[in-house]
């Protein structure tokens, strides 16, 4: 299990743009580093990185963008969730066990393997291995046994600093595993009082969900208050 409350790595000298100056830039800095300073300043900050693929840059590394979009999506925690009537269903009656942090490894390198062109790139993974050795980033895991014997079908993984989780990617090898990795971290999420769930950017599967777009400002507001509280253990329900 990774330590808690998590360890501050060595700070990094690098230094993001403020995202607020300019309300129509989304990609505030480029650059190929995921030192675990570099990584919780920009989280910290209301950035994050996107490497694009197969992309190098001009010196030969990967292309990596650092975003804040706006709108940002989240996934609202102060109201019971309104999951739709099947997945109220599944959620009652699903054969699935459901892990914290067992597994962190596994749910990355699934989440990479399920996307034809990944931005899960291995310098990505090695930055967050490194956070979830210092108690920063958290899977949650969804396991089915069977004749093969107990199999890894569905998680999600992402940063929790201080009150917010920061949701990075999850992923489904059977019908609805993705959407109840999903679930069962809202409920984590809920019962150990964290106040902002961070899902970055909107797509159909997360409108699905009941997650929601907020402006930028109100985004980050609300990401200075949930650090402001201290770190949140994060246990199942």
């Amino acid at each position: 299990m990774p330590p808690f409350p998590p360890i501050e790595p060595p700070p990094t000298e690098v230094r993001f743009p403020d995202p607020q100056r300019n309300a129509r830039i989304q990609v505030v800095a480029v650059g190929c580093d995921f030192r675990p300073g570099t990584i919780l300043t920009a989280y910290r900050a209301g950035i994050f990185p996107w490497p694009h693929g197969d992309e190098l840059d001009e010196s030969g590394q990967p292309l990596v963008a650092w975003f804040s979009p706006s709108p940002r999506a989240v996934f609202p925690l102060e109201a019971e969730p309104h999951w739709s009537r099947s997945l109220r269903r599944t959620l009652r009656r699903h054969p699935f066990e459901i892990t914290l942090d067992e597994d962190f490894a596994g749910v990355m390198q699934a989440c990479g393997e399920t996307r034809p062109s990944t931005w899960i790139i291995p310098e990505l993974v090695a930055g967050y291995h490194a956070l979830h050795e210092l108690g920063w980033a958290h899977s949650l895991e969804v396991w089915e046994r069977g004749a093969r014997g107990r199999e890894l079908v569905g998680g999600i993984y992402g940063l929790s600093l201080g009150r917010v989780f920061a949701g990075e990617s999850m992923f489904h090898k059977r019908t609805d595993a993705s959407k109840i990795a999903f679930a069962s971290l809202v409920g984590c999420l809920r019962a150990n009082d964290f106040s902002l769930f961070d899902v970055q950017v909107m797509n159909p599967h997360l409108l699905s969900l009941g997650c929601v777009n907020v402006p930028r400002a109100t985004y980050i507001q609300r990401l200075k208050n949930a650090l402001e509280s201290g770190p949140a253990p994060l246990r199942l329900v």
